[in-house]
């Protein structure tokens, strides 16, 4: 993987290898509705980094917090997101004709 070329693949690999609790779904749950609540107060008080290499207490790091468990989420139920976003996407365009085509790489 090239420096700045993260896949849904890998950050679920990447979780699964540190962080992977099947049975615990309503922990993760439970994180990622506490996770939402910290964004929207990052989000309220427009918390953003002041240099590039901060993230501490920026919407930047909530929205990684959210995407995190989410993904976190995915893996105890065993979800390849990377199959399922397509689909999704399909459903959505057919349903909201955005005339934007979703092409992944």
């Amino acid at each position: 993987m090239s420096k700045g070329n993260i896949t849904i693949k890998y950050l679920q690999e990447y979780i699964k290898s540190k962080d992977y609790n099947p049975g615990a779904e309503k922990d993760y749950f439970l994180k990622l509705t506490v996770e939402v609540g910290e964004l929207a107060e990052a989000m309220r008080k427009n918390l953003r980094p002041v240099d590039k290499n901060q993230v501490k207490e920026t919407i930047e790091e909530e929205l990684w917090d959210v995407i995190y468990y989410a993904i976190a989420l995915a893996n105890c139920y065993d979800i390849v997101l990377e199959q399922v976003i397509p689909n999704k996407e399909n459903t959505n365009n057919e349903k909201y004709n955005p005339g934007v085509v979703f092409k992944p790489n």
